[in-house]
């Protein structure tokens, strides 16, 4: 082969590459601005240390440790913990449930039910904590009307042991619709030759929903895993809601409120972003294990 023929074959190869970076230069600049520029600028925060006597200093990892021994933020992180371990699997069984009789084709008025399960993810997390506080309160709501018509003393669902669980309730009643469609989506990409070779078989919808969809949906489950781990760590928008109709709700009762409280109330911009960076740094940990584990259940 000439060199004549040789040069044309590398600068059409040079093209292509350089077409790719053009076609993902959007989504970098925008990843740069929107998260890494954010992430080193709270590392950058974490360094220094605002002082009445001498201003602010540079304190390298001291904010940083003190995030780490701090009982306030330990606290807010086992309940989330304890919220992840508890809700997320209730979450995601009830939306493959949902999922699973949709794609059963034996599901009267179907598409009523799909958009029903959906409809809740629509509503923004703000108005749905308002609206599930105020049925939960004791003297108005749902449950002060069950109370005076059963005549039975009922639980207060803001406090004590229950409030955890009527946090959970929430984000479970809010995100069923969204994971049901991740689910949902993935079971439309089965090949329909194996429902037909199950069919000759004589299997059953129990069968071919453990032998066929449930393998075919351990992609999906992995993505809807993962989103809502990131999602319990970030916990924030309902049990801040509720602090106005809530006395047990503290400011510190999830890791983003008391980096929220830390920097917008009480002005400690510098240790509140130690405290963001701690939360991010439980996030990746438990995400990369949720995600080894599906990819090994996946092989």
């Amino acid at each position: 082969m000439s060199a004549a023929t040789v040069a044309p074959r590398r600068r059409g190869r040079r093209r292509v590459q350089w077409a790719g970076l053009w076609f993902a230069a959007p989504f970098m600049a925008v990843f740069a601005v929107a998260v890494l520029a954010p992430l080193g600028y709270a590392l950058y925060l974490m360094l220094f240390q605002e002082r009445l006597v001498g201003g602010t200093v540079f304190v390298g990892a001291e904010n940083l440790w003190n995030a780490f021994t701090d009982a306030r933020l330990l606290e807010g992180l086992r309940r989330v913990a304890l919220f992840l371990l508890v809700q997320v699997p209730i979450m995601l069984g009830l939306a493959l449930l949902a999922a699973l009789a949709l794609d059963s084709g034996l599901l009267r008025f179907a598409r009523v039910f799909r958009v029903g399960i959906f409809v809740p993810y629509a509503i923004p997390s703000v108005v749905a904590a308002l609206m599930w506080g105020f049925m939960y309160g004791d003297e108005f709501g749902l449950v002060a009307d069950l109370e005076g018509l059963l005549g039975v003393p009922m639980p207060d669902l803001l406090a004590g042991p229950w409030l955890l669980p009527a946090i959970g309730n929430i984000v479970t009643w809010e995100f069923v619709g969204y994971n049901m469609l991740i689910l949902y989506a993935a079971l439309r990409a089965v090949p329909t030759e194996l429902y037909e070779a199950a069919d000759i078989d004589g299997a059953g919808e129990i069968r071919k929903a453990v032998a066929i969809k449930l393998p075919a949906l351990r992609g999906a489950i992995g993505v809807a895993l993962l989103f809502s781990i990131i999602g319990s760590f970030q916990l924030f928008n309902e049990p801040n809601v509720l602090r106005a109709i809530s006395p047990a709700v503290s400011t510190y009762y999830t890791p983003n409120m008391y980096a929220y409280n830390l920097a917008f109330n009480g002005q400690q911009f510098n240790y509140s972003a130690a405290v963001a960076v701690v939360l991010a740094l439980a996030t990746i940990a438990v995400a990369y294990v949720a995600q080894l584990v599906t990819a090994r259940g996946q092989r």
